[in-house]
């Protein structure tokens, strides 16, 4: 990633450059898909960025080791975690529980939609000009919303980091990352119709069928992906012999 990116961020920080502020933002440019699996973390490169000490940076990742979105690795530093198949599965189970839950449980319409009805926006506009990194953030930003319509701080909280480790999944699309963003845009619009309308029993259901979906779909990548990778290494490791 560029570390001008970072240099912006540095003014989030404010007066106190707190480990918590900095895990912050990077979890946010891992949910925007600004930092791929497997990509190593610079600890002079991002502390200069940022402007913070080199303990600082390490509380950081610690934390985000903690949420599951760094791994360290002994005598080869930190690293973006790259998820399993399992993960994806995890995951998606989580996020049933908790979006439509949020949905059935909410009182009488009307409902402020103000920011689900600006990610769906966002998306439309992202998709015509073909960035398809930002229609994934965009998608990101209208499920943050559903779940922020339950009114809880620590939901809201838990699904930030639940988004930003699925973000780490949607980089095994690779150029099929198009198809899939762009078929669930029109599905976003549905759900906010429908709670638009008050009509919470149908955006229920069209939710879970759209996580049923995105993760059967997410999945059956993640499969083929592993086993290409497996066929591969298999291939080198014959074509170099005993």
């Amino acid at each position: 990633m560029d570390p001008a990116v970072l240099v912006a961020d540095r003014a989030l920080l404010g007066r106190s450059s707190t480990a918590e502020r900095v895990a912050d933002i990077l979890r946010t440019r891992i949910s925007e898909g600004h930092l791929a699996p497997g990509g190593k973390l610079s600890e002079d490169t991002i502390g200069k960025a940022l402007g913070v000490s080199r303990n600082t940076l390490r509380e950081a990742f610690r934390l985000l080791t903690h949420e599951k979105l760094l791994v360290h690795e002994l005598n080869r530093g930190v690293f973006v975690r790259m998820l399993t198949v399992q993960d994806v599965i995890d995951i998606y189970r989580v996020r049933r529980l908790v979006e439509c839950s949020v949905v059935r449980h909410l009182g009488n319409p009307p409902y402020d939609l103000a920011a689900a009805e600006a990610a769906v926006a966002e998306g439309e506009q992202a998709a015509a000009a073909g960035d398809w990194l930002q229609v994934g953030t965009a998608n990101t930003h209208f499920h943050d919303a559903v779940v922020a319509l339950g009114e809880s701080v620590r939901l809201n909280e838990l699904m930030r980091g639940v988004l930003a480790e699925l973000r780490l999944g949607f980089h095994v699309m690779g150029a099929r990352l198009r198809g899939f963003h762009e078929s669930y845009l029109a599905r976003n619009r549905d759900i906010l119709a429908a709670l638009r309308s008050g009509a919470i029993v149908k955006a229920e259901l069209l939710l879970a069928d759209y996580l049923d979906d995105a993760e059967e779909e997410l999945v059956r990548t993640y499969a083929a992906t592993i086993t290409a990778e497996a066929g591969r290494s298999q291939g080198e490791q014959e074509r170099q012999g005993p």
